[in-house]
């Protein structure tokens, strides 16, 4: 009965360790994912740079509704003026969201993935 329950718990403990491993490869990749907003588009072009400096293989660029073409812009200058050398592919989408009053929108989403060859 001691041995079973010594098993188990180990079993338990690698379940764990194995969650925190894939949990930290999951926060490596949402550090690499920078959401497109309000704000000035240079501010997305600076937190795409300072993570290509860190080190990064590939960024993603995602946004939805009217900051899809501020995404778009930021995928630009990042690759005419800043490091030429980047490559992309572009994921357009459509989620369906649901307002307060309870009425079904269809928002239209974007995923620029861009990444040095």
């Amino acid at each position: 009965m001691a041995a079973e329950q010594q098993q188990s718990e180990a079993r338990r403990e690698q379940g764990q360790a194995g969650a925190g491993n894939e949990q930290r490869q999951r926060s490596r990749r949402e550090d690499n994912v920078i959401f497109v907003g309000k704000k000035p588009t240079m501010s997305y072009v600076l937190a795409v740079i300072t993570q290509i400096s860190g080190g990064a293989k590939e960024i993603h660029l995602k946004a939805r509704g009217r900051s899809i073409s501020r995404a778009v812009d930021v995928a630009e200058v990042v690759r005419r003026r800043f490091v030429t050398d980047m490559k992309h592919t572009v994921m357009i989408d459509t989620e369906e969201v649901t307002d307060e009053k309870g009425n079904k929108l269809n928002v239209s989403t974007i995923d620029v993935k861009m990444f040095k060859q």
